[in-house]
C-alpha cells in the first residue's frame, strides 16, 4: 500500500511573519520560542522544533469541508520552515514518539473510521484503513492534546 504524508506549505504562514506581536495577537495567534527539544511541532516541516526556534502558535482550519466534521485547532510553525515535508512511504521521525489519533475520511469529508494507535504502529494502521474502499484520506493527530499533525493520502 503506497501512502504519501505532507505537512502544510509554508506559503499559508508567509504573510504572517512581519506582524508584530500585537498583530498576531489580535488574531489569536503568538510568536513563541522553544524551551525544549519536544512539545512544538511543526505542521511545515513535520517535524519537532529545536531549543531556540521560533514558531507561530496559531488556530488552523485543518478539515475544511462542508458538514459536521468540519474542524481546526492550534499548530506550530516554524520560522526556518522552508517547504512542506514529504514522506513517501514512510513515517516522520517525530511521528513515531507519540500516541496518534488516526480519523479516516471519504471524499466528501464524512468520517468512516478512526483509531487511536502508538506511533510505532502507524504503517499497519495506514494500510489497514487504506484497504477500505471508502477510505479517501487520512488525519493524523497528537491523540493527547488533539491537535493536528498531518494529512495521509494514498499514493
Amino acid at each position: 500500500m503506497s501512502y504519501r504524508i505532507t505537512g502544510l506549505s509554508p506559503d499559508l504562514f508567509t504573510h504572517l511573519w512581519p506582524l508584530d506581536d500585537a498583530a498576531l495577537g489580535r488574531q489569536s495567534m503568538r510568536r513563541v520560542v522553544a524551551d525544549s527539544d519536544r512539545g512544538f511541532p511543526c505542521r511545515v516541516s513535520l517535524d519537532n522544533a529545536r531549543v531556540g526556534e521560533v514558531l507561530l502558535l496559531l488556530p488552523f482550519q485543518h478539515h475544511d469541508v462542508t458538514g459536521p466534521y468540519r474542524a481546526g485547532g492550534p499548530i506550530f510553525v516554524r520560522e526556518r520552515a522552508g517547504e512542506a515535508a514529504v514522506f513517501e512511504n514512510r513515517i516522520p521521525e517525530s511521528f513515531l514518539r507519540r500516541l496518534l489519533s488516526v480519523r479516516a475520511y471519504d471524499a466528501d469529508g464524512w468520517m468512516q473510521a478512526s483509531e487511536v494507535v502508538e506511533g510505532t504502529q502507524l504503517v499497519q494502521a495506514i494500510e489497514g484503513f487504506f484497504q477500505r474502499v471508502e477510505v479517501n484520506y487520512l488525519h493524523l493527530h497528537n491523540a493527547r492534546p488533539g491537535c493536528f499533525a498531518a494529512r495521509v493520502d494514498r499514493h
